[in-house]
């Protein structure tokens, strides 16, 4: 193993302990797949498939969101491994895809498992809190970053210094209708994860402009990017006009001191 793969591996590693802290504690929402496969695009030379991987991954894990106790892949390992395995072995974006997310659940299954074992650390922290010991309460939170880094860290280098290889040497003796059906796989997967998304946003009323927008798609042969800045356009109008100096939205009138 040459030591420009090594490099490699640690810059996707360092990226893959920043994410990981960013899901959890920054929320600049860099952990997301279309953000990390620019990342990893740039790491391994292969933007345009760094790119459309994070965008099938991004599909994928749009309605995916934690409910309570109920955690979905993680997406931080998902989008990293699936993009570097895009761009590795030269697979389609929704190959990776039928390989990544199996991946993040078992991840995120030790995810969880770390977070019970580290539970009685809230106790100590509520013990701080008590003797005002805001020093106590600030390693606590440091001790818990470094951990989430560490975790990361290992998790994304492990698999792409050591099985990069491995990884290009299965591809290879895979038979066609196997890597075809990962890629139907995956492409379902994304249709899913969409789906979910809509179910979550769509209401009633604005079906109409679900409907307008399939039709400049579909019939019009519009490209989606022009659809989107209809779309925005209609949304800033209705934003400006229900927040108009006037007070008056649809249906009635605002009340207003």
């Amino acid at each position: 193993m040459d030591n420009h793969m090594l490099l490699q591996a640690l810059l996707v590693a360092i990226w893959a302990g920043i994410a990981g802290i960013d899901l959890f504690n920054g929320l600049f929402h860099i952990h997301r797949p279309i953000v990390t496969g620019v990342i990893i695009g740039l790491i391994f030379g292969d933007v345009t498939t760094g790119v459309m991987t994070g965008a099938a991954m991004e599909l994928v894990w749009a309605g995916m969101v934690p409910l309570a106790g109920a955690q979905p892949p993680n997406v931080v390992i998902g989008g990293i491994i699936g993009t570097s395995f895009a761009i590795l072995t030269g697979q389609e974006p929704t190959v990776a895809i039928g390989i990544a997310v199996p991946f993040a659940v078992a991840v995120q299954a030790c995810i969880t498992l770390m977070f019970t074992a580290f539970s009685p650390v809230m106790h100590k922290a509520d013990q701080y809190a008590q003797e005002a010991n805001t020093k106590g309460i600030e390693r606590i939170n440091y001790f818990g970053i470094l951990t989430l880094f560490i975790f990361y860290f290992v998790i994304a280098f492990l698999p792409i210094y050591f099985g990069a290889e491995s990884a290009k040497a299965v591809v290879e003796i895979l038979p066609k209708w196997l890597i075809s059906g990962l890629g139907v796989a995956g492409g379902m997967m994304a249709a899913i994860g969409f789906a979910m998304l809509l179910k979550i946003m769509l209401k009633k009323q604005y079906v109409a402009f679900l409907i307008v927008g399939f039709i400049l798609v579909t019939y019009m042969k519009m490209p989606v990017i022009a659809v989107a800045l209809i779309g925005i356009a209609i949304a800033l109008y209705d934003y400006f006009k229900v927040n108009s100096g006037d007070g008056s939205v649809r249906g009635g009138t605002k009340r207003g001191i």
